[in-house]
């Protein structure tokens, strides 16, 4: 069964997802409710299925929020439950399954195929009344997911549809057609010349009439035939439209179309176009034969016969990726799907940013003598980025920290984002940190490290960056670790009193416990915190059952050393109101 045969992938997930835990329930952010309410929704379709609080041998159930393998068990229950709703191994064609080891992505995949699974065993847009959901765009298949991705991460594109947008996923696929459309016939590849989207629509009415001369003969067309050759003619693209379909009810029967038909065309050039080609490319494969075209044939582009959002996402990943499907054999019957399905795992597991060149990209900029550290929480300094030097910006941190995760020929390094020419909209359009660990290096010429941050000897720009721009690290704990116990901010439990959304932050109170906060009955009142970016404590601002109350700023904070009788930490989640 399909489970076993995916052993090995489980493993590899295990080991990716080790990191990916989940903090007190106050504390959950999107990704992680993602997460919580695929679980709940897993365990409602299960009892529908199997009967309430009923479970098949090997069922995980996992709702430990602390645990290293929440999603990856979480991915195993949801292939149970298929075993047993579509048959052992077998599975829809839109089922996508474990693709990487990425947590985000993973959980992602996993909320889609449940939707298509409960769709599969209740009914569309039936569900039961506990039923929780996910954004819509969930839904959609794997490559108009990853086609987004791709246009935020490289284009900065997003889409403007809103969750209450009828037929959702169509009117997603139309709102960035006109963008793919523009990369696709904007973007010159090598000394290739750009390609003319009108020329090649009168290279579909080429074929349309080749196709016509071998299946009805040189001088037989079906009534109604227009027959319009001509480029500068305004109806030329809807007489090549009405012609193809005239065509296809001759050879299949009347309105009777291949699976797939797409049946439209639009107002530009581009778009039809795309529609054109790939219904004729139809018509001809359920006619003339899939390995055989008419003489003179000019759509001998493999992809041509591939879904146009398929084309589109290839060609995206081709430019920024450097991706080829010159590996794939164009005349098997199932091409389409093995290129889809390698840019589609492309997309979902990138190259390392060391081997990837982004020329023209939005987030490709320069530093401006920038601080480089091997880490986020900035204590592993490494030399000064020269004037002018070029990186490629990739994750950023979470909440309100201006560091960022960059990359150039040689180096994968933490910069502070104010010490560069990125701007502020594209770096708050970067992924954050949150479920990937990238792998930090440093051998460019400049790299002088690891080692301690320089102390300033005067006023001005290095000051301002070392006690202002950059967030410091945690301090040395060595000294206090002799004496108490440190333990991970999971383990540190927030009690929030006041929101203060003018300067971001909440008043709170803290406890160190033994175990995951979550859970934990042994917990310690916190009685200091030292802020190491400052060199002070924060001030108690009074009592709340019997706690001091500290005032933090929201996000994942390093840079405090916290506290108590026995324990302490240096990190802590403090969430902001919309995400508790």
């Amino acid at each position: 069964m399909m489970r076993w045969r995916q052993l090995s992938l489980l493993l590899v997930l295990l080991a990716g997802l080790f990191a990916f835990t989940i903090p007190l329930a106050a504390q959950v952010t999107p990704a992680q409710q993602l997460v919580l309410d695929a679980r709940a929704d897993l365990e409602a379709l299960a009892d529908a299925v199997f009967g309430a609080g009923n479970r098949p041998d090997g069922w995980t159930g996992n709702t430990d929020s602390a645990s290293p393998s929440l999603v990856t068990d979480l991915w195993y229950d949801n292939e149970l439950l298929a075993d047993r709703v579509f048959g052992g191994g077998i599975r829809p064609d839109a089922w996508i399954g474990a693709t990487t080891s990425t947590a985000n992505i993973l959980a992602r995949n996993v909320r889609h195929d449940l939707e298509l699974m409960a769709d599969f065993q209740l009914g569309s847009n039936t569900r039961p009344n506990n039923w929780r959901g996910a954004p819509e765009l969930l839904s959609c298949d794997r490559t108009l997911q990853n086609t987004l991705t791709l246009l935020d991460t490289f284009y900065s594109l997003e889409t403007t549809i809103t969750d209450a947008a009828f037929n959702f996923c169509q009117a997603i696929q139309a709102d960035i057609e006109d963008e793919l459309n523009n990369i696709y016939f904007g973007t010159q590849l090598d000394e290739q010349p750009l390609l003319d989207p009108l020329d090649l629509v009168l290279a579909v009415r080429g074929d349309l009439e080749r196709l016509a001369d071998e299946e009805l003969g040189l001088t037989n067309r079906p009534p109604g035939w227009v027959g319009n050759r001509d480029r500068s003619s305004a109806t030329l693209i809807g007489d090549t439209f009405v012609d193809l379909g005239l065509l296809a009810d001759q050879l299949l029967g009347v309105n009777v179309r291949p699976d797939g038909w797409i049946g439209a065309i639009s107002v530009l050039p581009a778009a039809s176009y795309f529609n054109l080609r790939y219904d004729l490319e139809l018509l001809a494969d359920n006619t003339f034969g899939f390995t055989g075209r008419p003489t003179g044939w000019q759509g001998m582009l493999p992809l041509a016969r591939c879904a146009p959002l398929t084309q589109q996402l290839i060609f995206i990943a081709q430019v920024n990726y450097d991706f080829s499907i010159e590996a794939l054999d164009a005349n098997a019957p199932d091409f389409c799907r093995q290129a889809s399905n390698a840019v589609n795992q492309l997309a979902e597991n990138p190259p390392v940013p060391d081997v990837t060149e982004a020329e023209n990209n939005p987030r490709v900029t320069t530093s401006q003598i920038a601080f480089v550290y091997l880490d986020v929480g900035a204590t592993q300094y490494m030399g000064m980025m020269p004037q002018g030097t070029e990186f490629r910006a990739l994750y950023r941190n979470f909440g309100e920290s201006t560091m960022m995760f960059v990359a150039g020929e040689d180096f994968a390094v933490y910069i502070d984002v104010r010490w560069t020419d990125l701007p502020e909209n594209i770096f708050r359009a970067l992924p954050t940190l949150e479920g990937v660990s990238p792998i930090s290096f440093c051998n460019a010429s400049w790299c002088s490290g690891p080692g301690p941050t320089p102390t300033p000897t005067g006023g001005g720009p290095l000051v301002a960056l070392i006690f202002a721009a950059t967030p410091i690290g945690t301090p040395d704990t060595a000294a206090i670790g002799t004496t108490k116990t440190q333990y991970s901010w999971t383990n540190v439990r927030v009690t929030y009193v006041a929101d203060n959304a003018a300067t971001g932050t909440a008043q709170v109170t803290l406890e160190v416990c033994a175990q995951p906060a979550a859970t934990a009955t042994d917990c310690e009142p916190v009685t200091r915190v030292f802020d190491n970016a400052t060199n002070t404590e924060r001030p108690v601002l009074g009592q709340n059952n019997g706690l001091n109350v500290y005032e933090i700023r929201y996000g994942y904070s390093t840079n405090l050393l916290i506290e108590s009788i026995s324990r302490f930490s240096t990190d802590v989640w403090i969430s902001d109101p919309t995400l508790r």
